[in-house]
């Protein structure tokens, strides 16, 4: 039974605060809901799949892909048009636009089951985390399917930061 709900951001960790952050936080799975797991740049190159998943078992945090909850490509362009608009950088924008959470609450959430989720992918964990890249979680999509979650089973969310 999951005792607390975790959401991480890659940016403004390193790699050993990440699983530092991780371990403080009792992370016992860790679900990458990137569409894309990789990162650019050599500062995050720890948030790139295949070095991920092995610092997370060095760690002993089981690591498991949810890719059909990442937002698809025209999701993810509502949120590049807006911060284009805006004149923000992705690693600087601290909410999402309108555009994107509709788009992402009708293409990602409209059918999605809280319970089979959990089901799929959670397999008695009690302090999953949900990860993406950004480092404010209301600038990410982790923070819409974080709030289903919480509303469809109860639970409490926690947002680790750096």
């Amino acid at each position: 039974m999951i005792e607390k709900l975790h959401t991480i951001g890659a940016y403004g960790f390193s790699a050993d605060s990440f699983v530092k952050a991780l371990q403080s936080a009792s992370v016992d799975l860790f679900i990458d809901i990137r569409a894309r797991r990789g990162m650019r740049g050599s500062a995050y190159a720890f948030a790139n799949a295949s070095r991920l998943e092995a610092a997370l078992a060095a760690a002993g945090i089981r690591y498991v892909a949810a890719k059909e909850v990442a937002p698809t490509e025209v999701v993810r362009d509502a949120q590049r048009n807006a911060d284009a608009r805006e004149g923000i950088a992705k690693r600087d924008r601290t909410h999402l636009s309108d555009a994107f959470v509709v788009a992402y609450r009708d293409q990602c959430l409209s059918s999605f089951d809280s319970h089979r989720f959990v089901e799929k992918y959670i397999d008695g964990a009690k302090h999953p985390v949900l990860f993406c890249v950004e480092r404010e979680p209301a600038a990410c999509h982790r923070s819409l399917l974080a709030e289903r979650l919480s509303t469809d089973l109860g639970i409490l969310v926690e947002n680790i930061k750096p």
